[in-house]
C-alpha cells in the first residue's frame, strides 16, 4: 500500500516509515521540509494522490494554547478534506490517553478538537491514544525545574517506549480501520514524580524531584489516573528497565 506519514521525519514518524518500508509498503514521509505544510495546505493534495492510508503523527511547533489549537484544527481540516478528495481509505492519527479528561490543558483541548474533526469527517479512521513516551522524561523534568528542584504532580502515568508506539501505528496503518479509539500504554504504572525521579537517578542527575500538589502538567492539575489507559487498552512490552538497558 501507499501510506503517507505526516510528521514522517519525527521521533515516531521516522520509525513508522522505516517499519512500513520493511514490510513492503510504499511509505512516504511528509513534513514541511519535504514541501508539505498541513497548516497552510501547501503540498497536501499532491502528496495524497494515490495514497491508500494517511498516518498523522505530526505535532505543533508551539505548545501555547492558541497556537496548538490553531495548528491541530487547521492541519486536520486540510488533511481530512484532501484525504476525502484523494479517496484515501484509512486515516490513522496519534493522540493521547486522557485527552477528554483534562480540559484545563490547552494542548489536550486541541487534541480533542483534532479527534472530533477526524470522527466527523466521514472518513474511515483509527485514533491511537498513547500514554507519555519514555523519551519525554528529560523534557518533562526540565519544564518543571524551579531553581534546580523538579516540581511534579503525583498523578498516575503509564509511560511507553516510542518504538512500541511506532510499532502499533505501523500495524494499525497496514490493517483495517477500527473506526474508533485504541488506547495503548506501557506495562507499568508510576506516579508522575516517581517516574521522573527514577529516570533522573538512572542518568545520575542529582536534581531533587518533589511531589507538589500545586504543580501542573501541560497546564492542568493531575491528581488521579487521568493519564493511565482504561481497561481494555493494549499494553506494550517494553518496560522502563528494558528501555534503560537499550542505552537510553
Amino acid at each position: 500500500m501507499r501510506i503517507v506519514v505526516i510528521g514522517g521525519t519525527g521521533l515516531i514518524g521516522s520509525q513508522v516509515v522505516k517499519r512500513l518500508g520493511e514490510h513492503g509498503h510504499d511509505a512516504v514521509p511528509a513534513s514541511p521540509n519535504s514541501g508539505v505544510n498541513t497548516v497552510t495546505g501547501e503540498g497536501v493534495e499532491e502528496v495524497l494522490q494515490g495514497a491508500d492510508v494517511l498516518v498523522d503523527v505530526s505535532n505543533s511547533p508551539s505548545f501555547a494554547d492558541d497556537d496548538v489549537m490553531n495548528f491541530f484544527t487547521a492541519a486536520t481540516t486540510n488533511l481530512t478534506n484532501a484525504a476525502k478528495k484523494a479517496g484515501v481509505g484509512h486515516y490513522v492519527a496519534l493522540s493521547i490517553v486522557g485527552t477528554d479528561e483534562l480540559p484545563d490543558s490547552g494542548y489536550l483541548r486541541a487534541k480533542v478538537a483534532q479527534e472530533k474533526l477526524i470522527k466527523e469527517s466521514g472518513l474511515t479512521y483509527s485514533i491511537i491514544r498513547a500514554t507519555q513516551f519514555f523519551e519525554f522524561a528529560g523534557a518533562i523534568a526540565n519544564s518543571a525545574d524551579v531553581g534546580g528542584v523538579v516540581h511534579l504532580p503525583h498523578g498516575g502515568v503509564q509511560p511507553i517506549a516510542a518504538s512500541d508506539v511506532a510499532a502499533v501505528v505501523g500495524r494499525t496503518a497496514a490493517t483495517e480501520p477500527v473506526n474508533g479509539v485504541l488506547e495503548i500504554g506501557g506495562p507499568e504504572e508510576f506516579t508522575m514524580d516517581g517516574w521522573i525521579r527514577t529516570v533522573l537517578a538512572q542518568r545520575k542527575d542529582e536534581r531533587e524531584v518533589v511531589s507538589d500538589p500545586q504543580a501542573k502538567y501541560f497546564g492542568t492539575f493531575l491528581t488521579g489516573r487521568q493519564l493511565v489507559p482504561n481497561e481494555g487498552a493494549q499494553l506494550q512490552p517494553t518496560s522502563l528497565q528494558d528501555w534503560f538497558a537499550a542505552g537510553n
